[in-house]
């Protein structure tokens, strides 16, 4: 009898497409889902290589902990919002359907937010000096896991594709290091 009911709900199941817990974690084709990772991934890399080239250059222009924390705020937010629309323009540009526009807009939002907060909260309760070694650790770690998850989707071997990723966060924190060092030998200091 038991059996007998088993077999109709299998067909039942099959003639309806009734959702079983596994059924929920595959996509219409039929393979298993995954994390969503493009959704996250420009607005997790710009924050990530933004925020650690800005706490990095900041540092190298030897200026107050306030002005680091202003500056990141500044950029989690006018930038962000402007990176944003212009996801979002973008989008509408190539007729991505509204949801979805809003959708890609709403998670790099979000996922660059975050990622701005975390080295703010970095800032806030580490000395300067410490702030800018954790914030380019913070920074390369995330662009690595990111990195990986990326790799791991792709179905490509992971460390290659970390090594390209970090090595060009790498030149943009240089660069940003440099321009921090050089600046204040250029302009004189406000009175």
């Amino acid at each position: 009898m038991l059996r007998e009911r088993v077999r109709r709900l299998l067909i039942q199941i099959k003639r309806e497409g009734v959702a079983t817990s596994e059924s929920r974690k595959m996509d219409s084709a039929g393979e298993k889902r995954r994390f969503p990772v493009n959704r996250f991934s420009f607005g997790g890399t710009a924050g990530v290589v933004a925020c650690a080239a800005l706490v990095v250059g900041l540092g190298a222009a030897a200026v107050s902990k306030s002005v680091i924390v202003s500056s990141l705020l500044i950029v989690a937010l006018a930038d962000n919002l402007t990176d944003s629309l212009s996801i979002h323009i973008y989008q509408e540009s190539e007729q991505l359907a509204p949801r979805q526009a809003f959708l890609a807009t709403m998670t790099n939002f979000a996922s660059r937010l975050l990622v701005s907060l975390s080295f703010v909260l970095l800032v806030l309760v580490l000395p300067n000096r410490a702030a800018i070694a954790a914030a380019l650790a913070w920074g390369l770690l995330l662009l690595g896991l990111l990195s990986w998850m990326i790799a791991r989707q792709r179905g490509v071997r992971p460390i290659p594709e970390i090594a390209k990723h970090l090595f060009v966060a790498l030149v943009v924190v240089a660069a940003a290091e440099f321009i921090g060092e050089w600046i204040p030998l250029l302009l004189p200091a406000d009175r």
